[in-house]
Parts: structure tokens; C-alpha cells; sequence
């Protein structure tokens, strides 16, 4: 069997966890910010997690990550 190819996008974008979890930043942080809060800007700095039912269709792109 020939290897999986890797998604180039979805590797940029996503990370997995030691648990298996698939790590990803938040939207709406690169345009018009000026409207939005300093409380909002921060908290979209942090990180999250995909949901489970996208973090299936997730690793099957990245396989070798």
C-alpha cells in the first residue's frame, strides 16, 4: 500500500494533542478589530479544540502528524 498523502491546508491549521485531540486557533482575529473588545481579542488568542464529529474528518488528512 502506497502512503497517505498529507493535506498541506489542513497541516498548517491543526495540531494534534498527546490525547488524540486536534488542537486549532479561533477565527476572527485578522481584520476589523476595532470594533471588537479587548476581552474578545484575547480570548480569541487562545487556542481550541475541533469538535469530535470534525476532528475525524481532521486526522484522517493529517495522517502522520
Amino acid at each position: 500500500m502506497p502512503k497517505i498523502k498529507t493535506h498541506r491546508g489542513a497541516a498548517k491549521r491543526f495540531s494534534l494533542t498527546k490525547g488524540g485531540k486536534v488542537k486549532r486557533a479561533k477565527a476572527g482575529r485578522r481584520h476589523i478589530l476595532n470594533k471588537k473588545t479587548t476581552k474578545r481579542k484575547r480570548h480569541l488568542r487562545m487556542g481550541g479544540y475541533a469538535c469530535e464529529a470534525n476532528a475525524a474528518v481532521i486526522k484522517k488528512l493529517i495522517p502522520y502528524k
